[in-house]
């Protein structure tokens, strides 16, 4: 007998058998339901699963736009802001922590509210050193069904339900970006920068990698991206490789500030009427 094909098989069920059979290493109907309910905790998952009924998917849709709205709202009024990636998983005491907090007050003391994912670790450790010198502080977090609340050190945060929305979030308001050391979340924010404007989707705008022993590696692979011909040279000049606050300062001061002349930008008006709150604060 030749074996179904594949749209066949979701109808087929042994005869006299009220329960689909399930063989070893295939989802069982338990298995099935306990997904469908991580699905309603985690929508990405459920958007990404492929195709739904029609009516799920048009409402997928709506909270993607509701994402996308509620950021828009919230982060439209929070003036030049440079965005810091990094990993969740760092203490306080880890001195990539201590970097990161020191990195968040410089960027509040060059006059730009530092924007991050707004959960803990590197992004606690950049919106708590904005805090210290009385900067401005923003988080765009993400909903997840096992962590993650948002950090104490934000003036204002949005919690979305999609990571794509966040990302772009995170992204549209910048004028440059801080990568500290992190692991695949990070690495998804940081190449997804690079190819942003690699591709001219995105003005030129810095990209500071620090935390060069953890990124040992990486910049090497880079090279070797570069000697296959999978990338051009000046697809590495987009990078400024520090370990100095110092440095990335000056480097952000002439690639940022000058470049695209943020001493002349003007926060929007917001509109008592529309519900919007201008964010308060700042050095």
């Amino acid at each position: 007998m030749p074996a179904p094909k594949l749209l066949d098989r979701e109808s087929e069920s042994p005869s006299g058998s009220t329960t689909p059979h399930v063989p070893d290493g295939q989802v069982s109907s338990a298995d099935l339901e306990e997904d469908e309910k991580f699905c309603n905790l985690l929508q990405d998952r459920e958007l990404l699963s492929g195709p739904n009924r029609r009516l799920r998917d048009l409402q997928l849709l709506f909270s993607v736009s509701r994402d996308f709205m509620r950021g828009f709202r919230a982060l439209h009024f929070v003036g030049p802001c440079i965005t810091v990636f990094g990993s969740a998983r760092f203490e306080e005491d880890h001195p990539y922590y201590k970097l990161a907090r020191e990195m968040g007050a410089a960027l509040a003391k060059m006059g730009f509210t530092v924007l991050t994912g707004g959960g803990p670790g590197i992004m606690e450790a950049a919106n708590r050193g904005a805090k210290d010198v009385h900067g401005r502080s923003v988080g765009c977090n993400i909903r997840l069904p096992f962590e993650q609340s948002h950090n104490p050190y934000l003036d204002r945060w949005v919690t979305m339900e999609h990571f794509f929305v966040r990302k772009t979030l995170l992204i549209k308001y910048s004028y440059g970006f801080i990568i500290m050391p992190g692991g695949f979340g990070t690495m998804d924010e940081m190449f997804e920068a690079l190819t942003l404007i690699q591709t001219k989707k995105l003005r030129s705008f810095p990209i500071v990698i620090m935390g060069s022993q953890f990124w040992a590696e990486m910049r090497q692979f880079m090279d070797h991206m570069l000697k296959g011909a999978t990338i051009s040279p000046e697809d590495l000049d987009l990078i400024k490789w520090t370990d100095s606050v110092e440095e990335a300062v000056a480097h952000l001061q002439v690639k940022a500030v000058k470049q695209f002349d943020l001493r002349r930008h003007r926060v929007p008006k917001s509109s008592p009427l529309l519900g919007e709150t201008a964010l308060e604060g700042g050095s």
